[in-house]
């Protein structure tokens, strides 16, 4: 089965409303507010999206799921009541028509928690390298030392230099 997304988590704003949009992510935050209503945070590479469950179905449907599980939500966007001017997608939410579950987390056997992986052992850091790479703040410095090292190699190809690699 081919799963995709028509927008990633830090792309939508205002001017998307009432659009079908389907986000993939990692299921960062569930806040319940009461028996069928909560908000979720949905988190990828890009970004973030609240997603706000207003339903019973849809309430069924997130509260087994674990943090850190990747899940694929369709649904539409809408304005948020209580913009949040701190994020990039703070004025807007999606409201799901369906939610699916991709990969399921087992989130106590976690090796650390995903926003306080700086505080984790070095060693599980490096092991799991793939799980610290959620975290927003080493995401953004894996990319700029990526593009640092970008930027070095295209001055120095300019001046002829040759870049050898080897096995060991």
């Amino acid at each position: 089965m081919m799963q995709s997304r028509t927008h990633n988590c830090g792309e939508l704003r205002l001017s998307d409303a009432g659009k079908s949009v389907t986000i993939v992510g990692w299921l960062e935050n569930v806040r319940e507010i009461g028996a069928n209503f909560a908000f979720c945070v949905l988190r990828d590479f890009y970004g973030t999206t609240q997603v706000v469950i207003e339903n019973e179905e849809m309430m069924k449907l997130i509260k087994p799921i674990n943090k850190e599980s990747t899940i694929s939500v369709e649904g539409v966007v809408r304005e948020r009541s209580s913009k949040n001017a701190n994020l990039p997608t703070g004025e807007i939410e999606v409201v799901p028509d369906k939610i699916e579950i991709l990969g399921k987390c087992i989130y106590n056997a976690l090796p650390f928690e995903i926003n306080q992986s700086k505080d984790a052992d070095e060693n599980a850091r490096l092991k799991y390298r793939y799980l610290d790479l959620r975290n927003p703040n080493m995401k953004k410095n894996i990319v700029m030392r990526s593009q640092i090292v970008a930027e070095l190699r295209q001055r120095m190809y300019a001046l002829n230099f040759m870049e050898i690699t080897t096995p060991i």
